[in-house]
C-alpha cells in the first residue's frame, strides 16, 4: 500500500504519539508498504521511509495566525494533492492522520474530494469544547483507530459510527527491552511514576497520597520520571517531604532499570477539559516489566489489558482511593507477585509487529467495504 502518514510531531521530540508514529511506520516498512511522512516538528524519518515536501502560502500563513496545527495541515493537504496529480507517482491508497479534528477540519474535504481514504488515529481522550465542529469532521474520516476504551467513547459520542472505530493501544518494542526473565530484586517500598509533570498526570495528587501513605510506612520512597512545567512547584513540594524523589528526565534504557526495581507502578492521571489519557504507554512498559500497575480510572487499560487481576485502578482524583489502592498493593506480596506474572502474559500481546498487523487488517476491512460500497 502506499501511505501518506501525517503527524504535526515526531521524533526525536518525546511523546507517546511520537513514538507511536515511529513504531508503526518502521513496522508498515519492513511490510513493504510505501510510506510518506509529513510532518511540523521533529527530524526522524524511518529508513525505507520518504518525507513528503511541505510548501509556504497564503493560506497557511493565514491559518497560523488562528493555529499552526491548522497551517501544518493545509500545507500537508497541499502537498497531498500534489502528490496525487503527480503523473511520476503512483497515487495514494490512504492518508493515516495522528491528531483529532483540528487536522481533520483540513485534510478530510481535501481527501474527500480526492477519493483519498482518510484513517485517524485519536491517541487521547477529546476535548470537550467544539463538540459541534467535531461532529461535522469526522464525517469525512473514512475509519479510525482510538487508543482506549475512553477516546473510543469519545468518538462515538459526537455521532461516529462505532463499527468505524478500531480501539487499541500503542504497541511495545519488546525486543528493546530487558527480558521479564532477567529478573533483578525490586527494591522494598519503591512506588516508580513515569510520566511528563503536567497537569493531566496529576502528580500533586500521588505526592499527597505517598505522604499519607508513608506516616505509617516510613520505609516508603516514591520516584518521579520526567519533566514538564510543574516541575518547580513539585520540587517544592518534594522539598518538604522525605522519601519523594523527581527524578528529572531519564533515557529509556534509565526508565526501564527504575521500573524494574519498584514494587509498584503508579500513573494518578486525571481528565482535563481539553486534554485527557489514551491507553498509557508508560504503564504497559511498566507492566512487560513485570511491575505491579495501579492506575486511575482515566488512565484505564481497558480494553487492550482485558484481565483486570493484572493491574489495579482507583477513582481518578480521589486520594483516599489512592491511599487505598496503594497500601493494599504494597501489603500483599501474593497479590503482587500474581500481578506481575499476569501483566507480563498481558504485554506480550502488545508487542509492535502484532499491533502493525491489527492496523494493516483494520485498513482492509474498511477498504473493502469501502469500495464495496461503490
Amino acid at each position: 500500500m502506499r501511505i501518506v502518514r501525517v503527524s504535526y510531531r515526531v521524533p526525536p521530540l518525546p511523546g507517546g504519539m511520537e513514538r507511536h508514529v515511529e513504531c508503526l511506520t518502521r513496522e508498515q516498512v519492513a511490510q513493504g508498504h510505501e510510506v510518506t511522512m509529513a510532518f511540523r516538528h521533529g527530524s526522524v524519518v524511518q529508513p525505507g521511509a520518504t518525507r513528503l515536501p511541505l510548501r509556504g502560502g497564503a493560506v497557511p500563513r493565514t491559518l497560523a495566525h488562528v493555529s499552526d496545527r491548522l497551517a501544518f495541515a493545509a500545507q500537508a493537504a497541499a502537498a497531498i494533492r500534489r502528490l496525487c496529480d503527480d503523473p511520476r507517482a503512483h497515487g495514494v491508497d490512504l492518508v493515516h492522520l495522528h491528531g483529532d479534528h483540528v487536522e481533520g477540519l483540513v485534510l478530510g474535504p481535501v481527501c474527500r474530494h480526492l477519493r483519498v481514504p482518510l484513517f485517524l488515529t485519536v491517541h487521547a481522550s477529546l476535548t470537550h469544547r467544539r463538540r459541534s465542529l467535531q461532529r461535522r469532521v469526522f464525517r469525512d474520516v473514512t475509519a479510525f483507530v482510538a487508543l482506549g476504551s475512553a477516546t473510543a467513547a469519545d468518538l462515538v459520542a459526537r455521532g461516529v459510527d462505532e463499527r468505524r472505530v478500531l480501539t487499541m493501544s500503542s504497541g511495545l518494542e519488546l525486543s528493546a527491552m530487558p527480558s521479564p526473565s532477567e529478573a533483578v530484586p525490586r527494591e522494598r517500598g519503591l512506588i516508580v511514576s513515569v510520566g511528563a509533570l503536567n497537569p493531566m498526570k496529576n502528580h500533586t495528587l500521588l505526592v499527597e497520597a505517598f505522604d499519607e501513605l508513608s506516616r505509617r510506612r516510613p520505609w516508603l520512597r516514591l520516584v518521579v520520571a520526567g519533566d514538564g512545567p510543574e516541575r518547580d512547584r513539585l520540587a517544592r513540594m518534594a522539598a518538604t517531604r522525605p522519601g519523594v524523589e523527581l527524578a528529572g528526565p531519564l533515557s529509556r534504557a534509565e526508565v526501564y532499570e527504575l521500573v524494574r526495581r519498584a514494587e509498584v507502578f503508579v500513573l494518578a492521571s486525571r481528565r482535563l477539559r481539553g486534554k485527557g489519557e489514551g491507553v498509557p504507554t508508560a504503564a504497559l512498559e511498566a507492566l512487560a516489566l513485570g511491575a505491579p500497575v495501579v492506575v486511575s480510572s482515566d488512565a484505564s487499560l481497558d480494553p487492550v489489558v482485558p484481565d483486570r487481576e493484572a493491574w489495579r485502578v482507583f477513582e481518578s482524583g480521589s486520594k483516599a482511593d489512592l491511599v487505598r489502592a496503594l497500601g493494599a498493593v504494597l501489603d500483599d506480596e501474593p497479590a503482587r507477585r500474581k500481578m506481575s506474572a499476569l501483566g507480563v502474559s498481558a504485554a506480550a500481546a502488545l508487542d509492535w509487529p502484532r499491533v502493525a498487523e491489527r492496523v494493516e487488517n483494520w485498513y482492509r476491512v474498511q477498504l473493502r467495504q469501502r469500495y464495496s460500497a461503490t
